[in-house]
């Protein structure tokens, strides 16, 4: 069963869902998009509650000192290597798509180009914690995050105060 939340941030109301026991996701609410009302029953799980103590962290401009637990979908051993590297990225720094790709070629052997990276990143479920929004072109130009490249520069701006 999937459980939902909502959170206001600053920048704008984001939809948090769990099996009941991780964070399964975490993404803005667009306009075009589903509703919380549409999605489901809001309720206030604990792991809804931890999660919303790290967005207060985050959001009043400092790096959370934890994690709350995470249950990432089952995914192509690429794809969840890339969340991997995303976790690593440090707060208020941002790498590009071609480095991601660079460093899986180092692990593995095996060419990696930006796109698929690009594409790993763009399907990444929970936002803002797994921070796909530190990613960004290879002229360090934003581009390409799913709750539009306003919240993309909001996030980087906040994270550099």
């Amino acid at each position: 069963m999937q459980y939902f939340s909502t959170y206001k941030s600053p920048i704008g109301e984001v939809l948090l869902s769990s099996d009941g026991d991780a964070l399964t996701g975490l993404s803005f609410i667009v306009k075009s998009a589903v509703t919380h009302a549409e999605a489901g029953e809001n309720c206030e799980l604990e792991i809804f509650k931890l999660t919303k103590k790290w967005l207060d962290v985050y959001f009043s401009g400092r790096q959370p000192n934890f994690t709350p637990p995470l249950s990432l979908p089952e995914a192509s051993p690429f794809r969840k290597r890339v969340w991997q590297i995303l976790l690593t990225i440090p707060f208020g720094k941002t790498v590009t798509y071609g480095e991601i790709a660079k460093e899986i070629e180092r692990e593995t052997g095996k060419r990696a180009s930006a796109q698929a990276v690009g594409g790993a990143v763009g399907h990444n479920p929970i936002g803002i914690i797994v921070p796909c929004h530190r990613v960004v072109g290879s002229n360090g130009a934003l581009i390409g995050y799913a709750g539009g490249l306003d919240k993309k520069a909001a996030l980087l701006k906040i994270e550099r105060k």
